[in-house]
């Protein structure tokens, strides 16, 4: 069974309540509901960890160290200008799928470039909470061919 840490940045915990026509109204807690049933559909060991600080977010990578097989994330704001979680995720060598709810290239202008991308093995963006279920089973693929 693959252990995989699922991260969750900054307003995420928000989801359901905030910015209803882009990120619909299903709470983020029934969403973290949906995707722990997606991994054990999927034989996954998941751990879903949410946190609107950048410094707890970085230090909950750096754990994964040695101890989880995939991280996917959805860094949030922290996606478009976040260097310290770019270098958390490359500091850790453990293969990373970068995940959005929304299409972030169809967005405004400042959300249209990702700097913790070029350290990711894949982007999954645009299908709302389904985004997440693809990102699991892309990960697992990616695990699966090692």
């Amino acid at each position: 069974m693959k252990k995989i840490l699922f991260i969750l940045g900054p307003n995420l915990n928000m989801v359901g309540i905030r910015d209803v026509n882009t990120y619909g109204a299903q709470t983020a807690e029934s969403i973290n509901e949906q995707v722990g049933q997606w991994a054990q559909e999927l034989e996954i060991d998941l751990e879903i960890y949410q946190s609107n600080h950048e410094g707890d977010l970085i230090d909950k990578i750096h754990s994964a160290y040695g101890e989880k097989d995939g991280i996917m994330i959805n860094a949030g704001a922290l996606t478009h200008y976040s260097y310290a979680l770019m270098d958390a995720i490359s500091s850790v060598h453990i293969p990373t799928v970068e995940t959005h709810m929304s299409n972030i290239g169809a967005r405004e202008e400042f959300r249209r470039k990702s700097v913790i991308s070029p350290v990711c093995i894949g982007t999954i963006a645009g299908f709302g909470k389904d985004s997440y279920y693809l990102g699991l089973k892309a990960l697992l693929m990616h695990l699966s061919d090692k």
